[in-house]
């Protein structure tokens, strides 16, 4: 009888025990996806501030008065104007969409400017099948320039290898640039700003940029808050 007492006694503290630590996995589950959720909230809110200070940044450029160029200047979307030559030459062709979304390519060309600057400009998006075509290269002697200044960024890793010998370019890399002219470049780039020209099509920088950040945040902690109400609801009611 004192066998079976004690028998008895062991099944019902290992019961006991068996739901005390499958409400602990429990809970400390729910605690991981709350405290996951939350970190997602708190990371759209810094996002949300680093787009707020892109917007403001783009909207300070582009009504900005034009400045002479010089690889001196370091600020992001900053209006420049040079006078110079381009060197068709070191052309690339940097493969990319144009605004409705048809593959072509943005025309890279390297400026030199009347100071002996070197700076890569961005004259605009041609089709795939423009390229190498000796019409987009049409100017002819010195010209003045006028663009938007960029800083060129790496590229990530999902971004395929530039094929030089092809001459088709998947990023601007300054290494590659490099290997390729000989020459050192800035890492910013000029994004030119012409209406009358249509081949290439300048790119049109705008603050139109896509800002949902506050709403990605409020949906993160929404879940969370919605986890725990849910869990301290079903909790009470037991």
């Amino acid at each position: 009888m004192w066998y079976g007492c004690s028998f008895s006694q062991q099944s019902i503290f290992g019961e006991v025990n068996f739901k005390l630590k499958r409400l602990f996995l429990f809970q400390l589950l729910l605690a991981l996806f709350i405290t996951l959720f939350c970190a997602l909230g708190t990371w759209q809110l810094y996002r949300l501030q680093w787009k707020m200070e892109l917007i403001s940044e783009i909207t300070f450029g582009l009504n900005s008065t034009p400045i002479n160029y010089s690889t001196s200047i370091k600020k992001n979307y900053q209006r420049v104007v040079s006078d110079g030559f381009y060197n068709f030459k070191d052309q690339i062709y940097l493969y990319s969409l144009n605004h409705k979304g048809k593959p072509g390519y943005d025309v890279i060309t390297p400026f030199e400017t009347v100071g002996k600057e070197i700076v890569l400009v961005n004259r605009g998006w041609i089709p795939k099948e423009l390229k190498d075509f000796p019409e987009i290269n049409s100017i002819q002697g010195s010209t003045k320039i006028t663009g938007l200044l960029r800083k060129i960024y790496k590229a990530n890793i999902f971004k395929p290898n530039n094929d030089i010998k092809a001459n088709i370019w998947f990023s601007i890399n300054l290494e590659d640039m490099e290997k390729l002219t000989g020459k050192k470049y800035s890492n910013f780039i000029i994004y030119l700003e012409d209406l009358e020209v249509k081949v290439p099509l300048p790119r049109k920088i705008s603050v139109d940029v896509p800002n949902n950040h506050l709403k990605y945040a409020i949906t993160w902690y929404s879940i969370a808050i919605s986890i725990l109400l849910y869990y301290l609801y079903f909790r009470k009611k037991k």
